[in-house]
């Protein structure tokens, strides 16, 4: 009995062994497949460090841009608002010369005009009613000039 327990001991003893060395061939075709994957991974990062080194620069040529455009549209907008503000100060200014040419044309409007039909007149109030019209377009056109050369209460 005691050469059967010790066949059954280096059995049992051999079996393991057989598993063992199954267990290590395993074990190294895993670490067979892990070095390869670890070459992988490291292709893998070197190819992303470049790529994120070429995105940098990339950002970096938009930021210049960026702020290039930025200078420059603010450079036009300046411009168009200095053009805009002189454009404005133009239009003023015509207007208040077509009101005062408007008002020297309705003063030099002659009186008879304006007035009712023709009724007969005294020759004495004609002349009368002449000099009224005539003093009337000067007062026009005296205020017209006093204006252009006042337009904002400053002498031109």
């Amino acid at each position: 009995m005691s050469h059967s327990l010790g066949i059954v001991i280096e059995g049992l003893v051999a079996v393991l062994l057989v598993l063992t060395i199954g267990y290590c061939m395993l074990l190294n075709k895993r670490l067979k497949k892990l070095k390869a994957d670890e070459q992988s991974l490291k292709a893998t990062i070197g190819e992303l460090i470049t790529v994120t080194e070429i995105a940098e620069r990339a950002i970096g040529g938009l930021k210049h841009t960026v702020r290039d455009v930025n200078e420059n549209l603010g450079a036009q907008i300046n411009a168009a608002t200095a053009l805009a503000e002189q454009l404005k100060a133009q239009l003023a200014e015509g207007d208040a010369v077509v009101r005062r040419l408007s008002k020297i044309a309705i003063a030099a409007r002659p009186l008879t005009a304006q007035a009712e039909p023709e009724v007969p007149v005294a020759p004495a109030a004609a002349a009368t009613a002449a000099r009224m019209s005539a003093a009337r377009a000067n007062a026009a056109a005296a205020q017209a000039f006093a204006e252009r050369r006042r337009p904002d209460g400053i002498a031109a």
